[in-house]
């Protein structure tokens, strides 16, 4: 049958990135407690296309992720990655992964137990055989506004902040230890599940613990700049004002 993809394109310009988006797809993630978890990844696939083809064949990338193991690591990752260059005679190939990844929770006097889930992401691109990656996880905290607690005298505004890291690293950097590094930036973290007696200590640690977007961003930073697997970081911290019809937001980008 005639191969129309591999013939001359009318316009002969060459394309960054061309492939496949919103894929669903079962992912296997390391899981520092229980050794794996089962998550299911939304994924983005691509290559570059040289000017000399009027496409690409759409149907290798389902092949290349069809053949591939599903568990998330460096070896595998890089193996899909180098697959598509292959299948695909392309020069460069990308992988974008959304998914879930799900911890178990204690409520801090109660102990009660529930399951939150962080909204987690990783990005690869493969290049003449050399390979990069950044791991992110969104985490959602809670902010005591300084400013508010100082000038009222029966309380402060507080409200929910959303704590974005992404990261270059070596070796194996946990989920869990990007998490902690953004549930203890805030005022509080956030929690699934809260008795009375907790949501009372919750509120205390949090008016205790005021910060500004601008304070969360600099914890954050601070302790990913100490981080012997992180080699780069983006963080930005989006607090979702209580009082206001905006967000406040602060950023601090090595990467």
């Amino acid at each position: 049958m005639q191969d129309i993809q591999s013939g001359p394109s009318l316009v002969s310009m060459a394309i960054d990135r061309v492939g496949v988006k919103n894929l669903l797809h079962p992912l296997i993630v390391r899981d520092r407690m229980q050794g794996q978890q089962h998550t299911v990844a939304r994924m983005d696939l691509s290559v570059d296309l040289p000017a000399a083809f009027k496409g690409t064949h759409m149907s290798r990338f389902l092949e290349a992720l069809g053949e591939w193991t599903g568990i998330l690591d460096y070896t595998s990752f890089k193996h899909l990655l180098w697959d598509l260059t292959k299948r695909l005679q392309a020069k460069r190939a990308h992988l974008h992964f959304c998914f879930p990844y799900f911890l178990e929770q204690k409520a801090p006097v109660s102990n009660s137990s529930a399951l939150m889930d962080y909204q987690c992401s990783l990005v690869g691109n493969l290049e003449n055989g050399e390979m990069e990656m950044i791991l992110g996880v969104e985490v959602p905290v809670m902010t005591v506004c300084p400013c508010s607690l100082a000038i009222c005298e029966r309380g402060a505004h507080s409200q929910r902040a959303t704590v974005r890291i992404a990261t270059r690293f070596s070796g194996l950097l946990w989920l869990e230890d990007l998490i902690e590094i953004g549930q203890q930036a805030g005022s509080s973290p956030v929690h699934a599940l809260l008795k009375r007696e907790d949501e009372k200590f919750v509120t205390d640690m949090a008016f205790n613990n005021a910060a500004f977007v601008e304070d969360v961003v600099r914890n954050a930073a601070q302790k990913l700049e100490h981080h012997p697997q992180v080699h780069g970081y983006s963080v930005e911290v989006e607090s979702m004002e209580s009082i206001h019809n905006h967000s406040a937001y602060a950023c601090i980008n090595t990467m």
